[in-house]
Formats: C-alpha cells, sequence, structure tokens
C-alpha cells in the first residue's frame, strides 16, 4: 500500500474517532446543548436540554426553537443579533418546560455561515432557575428590609467600610433636617454636630466614625446635632459594625435616638422635684398599701421625721387614733381614680402632738396609665385656725365695744339734750363729744386695737384746745386698755372743755397738771390719776353739775370699776381717779 493511502486512511480514522468522541460529548455532556438550522429549527438536543425541558427528542426535535421561548422578543433578538454575527454571552432568557412551568436559562450562542449566510447556530443553554429565584428572593429581602427600615420611626441610615452613606430612611431624613446625599456625605446624616458641652465635633470623629475606625460597636454617648435651620436638639447614635460571611468589615448601621422629648421631661422632672423640695407644704407619695415611698423638706419640717424614718412606714403612723378610719376611704377612692379634694383634719406629729392640716390626696398613674399610688399634700393651718379664732374673739369684741360706743353716745346724746339750751348748742356739744370719742377711736385703730398710752391720749384730747405749753404730764407709761381709752378719752375732754370755757385753757395762764402712780393697797395694785388745775381763773362748777360732771364722777369711773373725785376751787378743778390696775392697763392676751 502506497504512502498516500496509509496517511489517507490514518486520516479517515482520526476523524472517526473525534466524531465518535464529539457525538459523546453532545450527546452525553452536563450542559444543555441544541443545534438550530438557518430558519430556526431545531436540528439536534443533547440529553441534559431534553431533561432540562422534560421532553422527549420526538416532540422537541424538529420544531422551531421560538415555540419554547416564554418571550418571542428575545428569541427574536437572539437571532437577529446572530445574523449580525455577534456572540450571544449568557443572554438571559425564559424557557417554557413540558410541565408547563418556567426554566430561567442564560443563553450563550454562537453562529455557523457559509456563502456569507446563516446555515446554523450552536448554543449552549445553562439553567439558572434557582439562582434566579434565589435572587429574586434576596431582592424580596431586601425590598421588604428596606420597606421595614423605612417605615420605622426612627431614624436608620448606613454607610459602606469608608463611612459613605449607602442608604437612609425618611425618619433619618427628618431627623437631621435636611436630605443626605447618598454616595457623598460620610459618617452622618445631621448638618453639624456638638459635644455636650457644647464644643462642636468633627464629623469624622462622630461616633459612627470611631465605629468604622475601631470596628467595634459604640454606646452610652450623647450629643447635640444641628438642623440647616439653627435648631439644636440632644440626641443618642448607636452605630454597629457591619460585617461579611468572612467577619471583614463591609459597612455600618447607625441607629439616632431623638432626647429632646426625655430632655424636656427631665427638665420637667428637675423642675417639679425642685418645687417639692422647696414647698413649705408637707408633700408625701405612698402606694396603694399605704407605704410611704417619698418625703420632702416641708413634711419633715411639719412631722418632724427625717425622710430616712418615714420612707418604707406605713401613713397612718401619722394619723391620730381617732381619725384612722380616713385612710381605707381615701385608698379606696384613689383605686377608683377619684381625686379627694382638698379638706379639714388633724394629724399626728413624731412627738405626739396634733396639728391641723388641710389635706389633698391624688391618684399617681405608672407609664401604663395605670394607679400605682397617691401622692399627698398636708398644709399646716395652725396659724390660719388661730386667726380664726382671733377674728372671732375680735368679732365679739368689736361687736361689744361697738354696743358700750352706743350706750356711751346715747348717754351723751341725753345729757346734753337735758342741758342745751338751744338745737345749735345741743348740736355743737354732741359734735364735740362724738369728736371727742373719734380721737380715742383712731388711736386705737393706728394701734391695731391693742390700747394706748396715756400721754397719746391726753394730748389727742387736749390738741384740739391749743395751749398745749400749759399742759405738764408725768407718771410711768402705761398702756390703756381699749376700753379705758374710750371712757378717759371722755373725761379728758370734759376737763379739757371745762378748761377751755372757765378755767386755765380760757385764760391762758396757770397750768394743768396731769400725774398718775400705780400704788398697792392689801396686795392689789391700783392707778392713781389726778388732773389739777392751778393759778387759773376763777372756777365755776363743771358744767353747772352737766354731763361732764356725771362722765367724771360717774360713767368712766364705773367703767373702770373705780372712783372718781372731783374738786374745786377759786383757781382750778382737780379731779381724782382711783381705779384697780387690771381694769385700766392693756393685757398682754388682748384680743388674742
Amino acid at each position: 500500500m502506497s504512502d498516500v493511502n496509509v496517511v489517507s486512511l490514518r486520516d479517515a480514522r482520526q476523524s472517526a474517532a473525534e466524531e465518535v468522541d464529539y457525538k459523546d460529548f453532545f450527546e452525553n455532556g452536563g450542559i444543555a446543548l441544541h443545534v438550530v438550522d438557518g430558519e430556526g429549527k431545531i436540528l439536534h438536543a443533547n440529553q441534559a436540554e431534553l431533561d432540562l425541558l422534560g421532553y422527549e427528542a420526538d416532540d422537541y426535535i424538529g420544531r422551531q426553537i421560538d415555540e419554547f421561548y416564554a418571550d418571542a422578543e428575545v428569541i427574536q433578538d437572539i437571532l437577529a443579533r446572530l445574523n449580525r454575527k455577534e456572540k450571544i454571552d449568557k443572554h438571559p432568557a425564559r424557557l417554557c418546560a413540558s410541565d408547563g412551568s418556567i426554566r430561567h436559562v442564560e443563553i450563550t450562542s454562537s453562529a455557523h455561515f457559509e456563502g456569507g449566510k446563516l446555515v446554523g447556530t450552536r448554543c449552549f443553554t445553562v439553567d439558572v432557575t434557582e439562582l434566579q429565584r434565589t435572587r429574586a428572593e434576596l431582592v424580596h429581602q431586601d425590598n421588604q428590609f428596606h420597606q421595614i427600615l423605612d417605615n420605622l420611626p426612627v431614624a436608620v441610615y448606613t454607610t459602606d467600610e469608608a463611612g459613605t452613606i449607602t442608604y437612609f430612611n425618611p425618619a433619618a431624613a427628618e431627623f437631621a433636617g435636611r436630605t443626605p446625599e447618598i454616595g457623598k456625605d460620610k459618617w452622618c446624616v445631621t448638618f453639624r454636630l456638638f459635644n455636650p458641652d457644647g464644643s462642636e465635633l468633627p464629623h469624622d470623629q462622630c461616633p459612627m466614625a470611631i465605629a468604622l475606625r475601631e470596628n467595634r460597636p459604640v454606646r452610652n454617648q450623647e450629643a447635640l446635632a444641628q438642623r440647616p435651620d439653627g435648631t439644636l436638639f440632644p440626641f443618642q447614635p448607636f452605630p454597629t459594625p457591619i460585617r461579611d460571611e468572612n467577619g471583614q468589615l463591609v459597612g455600618a448601621v447607625n441607629m439616632l435616638v431623638d432626647l429632646t422629648e426625655r430632655a424636656i421631661a427631665d427638665e420637667a422632672r428637675q423642675h417639679l422635684s425642685a418645687i417639692v423640695e422647696s414647698s413649705f407644704d408637707a408633700i408625701v407619695s405612698k402606694n396603694l398599701n399605704g407605704i410611704i415611698s417619698s418625703w420632702n423638706g416641708g413634711a419633715e419640717r411639719l412631722f418632724g421625721y427625717t425622710a430616712e424614718e418615714a420612707i418604707g412606714n406605713p401613713v397612718t403612723m401619722l394619723i391620730p387614733d381617732d381619725h384612722q378610719d380616713e385612710e381605707p376611704r381615701i385608698l379606696d377612692r384613689i383605686r377608683r381614680g377619684e381625686r379627694v379634694e382638698s379638706y379639714e383634719t388633724i394629724r399626728q406629729r413624731k412627738d405626739g402632738s396634733l396639728v391641723p392640716v388641710s389635706l389633698t390626696v391624688s391618684p399617681v398613674r405608672g407609664t401604663a396609665g395605670r394607679i400605682v399610688g397617691a401622692s399627698k399634700i398636708a398644709r399646716d393651718i395652725s396659724v390660719a385656725k388661730e386667726s380664726e379664732h382671733r377674728i372671732r374673739m375680735l368679732m365679739r369684741e368689736v361687736n361689744h365695744r361697738v354696743k358700750n360706743q352706743y350706750s356711751v353716745i346715747l348717754s351723751m346724746i341725753r345729757e346734753t339734750n337735758k342741758r342745751s339750751e338751744s338745737p345749735a348748742e345741743f348740736e355743737r356739744q354732741v359734735r364735740e363729744r362724738i369728736m371727742a370719742l373719734s380721737r380715742s377711736h383712731d388711736l386705737l385703730v393706728s394701734a391695731d386695737w391693742k390700747g394706748a398710752t396715756i400721754f397719746e391720749l391726753l394730748l389727742a384730747q387736749c390738741k384740739p384746745f391749743g395751749n398745749d405749753d400749759l399742759l405738764s404730764m408725768s407718771g410711768p407709761s402705761i398702756t390703756l386698755s381699749p376700753n379705758a381709752v374710750q371712757y378717759l378719752g371722755i373725761a379728758f375732754h370734759e376737763l379739757a372743755t371745762n378748761s377751755a370755757k372757765y378755767g386755765v385753757l380760757a385764760g391762758h395762764r396757770g397750768k394743768i397738771t396731769v400725774a398718775w402712780c400705780v400704788v398697792k393697797v392689801e396686795g392689789h395694785r391700783f392707778i392713781r390719776l389726778t388732773w389739777s388745775e392751778t393759778d387759773g381763773p376763777k372756777v365755776q362748777s363743771v358744767a353747772n353739775g352737766g354731763f361732764g360732771t356725771v362722765v367724771l364722777k360717774r360713767v368712766a369711773p364705773q367703767a373702770l370699776s373705780g372712783t372718781g373725785d372731783l374738786e374745786y376751787s377759786d383757781h382750778g378743778v382737780i379731779w381724782t381717779l382711783v381705779a384697780p390696775l387690771a381694769f385700766v392697763e392693756a393685757s398682754l392676751n388682748e384680743f388674742m
């Protein structure tokens, strides 16, 4: 056999072997493969392709390839590109399986041309259905995750490992008062940052930057943020690193909590605490079992117990035995959410003494709105009670004195009427005597009805007549009782009136001497007061036995449980009053 024939035989055998290898690869390869002619008809398909779509060879080979594409435009695009001699590499497509399901695939195809005409294509089909399903699930989860974050009422944002912002939710934009720029802004969504002491905090030193730089969560830090409109507000960040499956840092997530409401609440609590602590009233809180849980300074001052002694003990330790039934009724009303309006009662101090108080009790609710206890405010009303007593005593005293005034005025009018020679004289005398009473009354009012001294009373009654230099006074300082002021005032007025008509004050010569002293008689103290006129004009009888005589000898002395003696001389009148000091001097307990 010639050498040429030998070579030809060897080539034929090699070609046959290669064809066998190709067919084996085509038929038994793990990758789905089919061949299509220039018109789109399937010429060949390996078993992997048939298994992918679930067809028998007779039901698949010989049919048009576009019958198996779920999207006609996709296969049309693939064929058009192949006709343009473009290579198709991992083109996504959807193929229809025999059971009606859709298989997601990636198509890689090349074309064969003869004489410039497409005569066939070879196409590799990779099933990516599970991968597509996984991708779709990941996209769904990612969308769901972002939807959750987008609807959170708290500010959340993320960054990459370099600190560049990759995501922020609407709450973060509202929190910052601005719209952050994704891919540009770094570390923080806020406009400016400050430390709690007011010093500026650079963004590259903020907690998020520290979390990324040190690859650790940052906690228990607070800062101040400033919005573009200048608003400053406190907040607390919670930056946390994000790591991949290998533990490598890939970014961070930060949650920002606005502390404005907490700061306002803290300020309100501090303000309320300051009010409670500085309140003069006793403010006590207790639980629903009546156990004291708080105790302010006012409570310590009122009841005598320190906070350490009171807290933890039953509030009944402040309630006298005869008022113990109040507490169960109060607690019942508190449990029903009722407020016990202010009422007066008695409470007991640490030393056992009793104190009148005005008590108000209000329910205290917990964070869930449930009643957890009560707050009591107790105000010491001892002074108010004493004032009420004094007012009642004063009203009785005023009533008594007004009646006395009426009696004196009626007596003046009656006696003056008997001795007046004309209506004009009657009107003048009554007016003068009422004015004398008014001057005594003015002294009492200016001293809160505690009385007036003899000096003050003499000057007030003699002043309208002038010639104060003719009056001499001597004696110890004695404050007269209101009753003595009124009756001695009338007596001094009658003596001064008589002197102005007939005595020293009429002739502008002589001397009026008023002297008084305290004497003891059989262990009792008396006041002895003498009005004497000397070296004046010749004196006639005081009003000729008229109203003045009645006042000096009977009305004034009897009102003071004493005696009065009236003497006349050629050049003066002498009136002497002797009365128990207790009926003349103002008492220390006057109006108490």
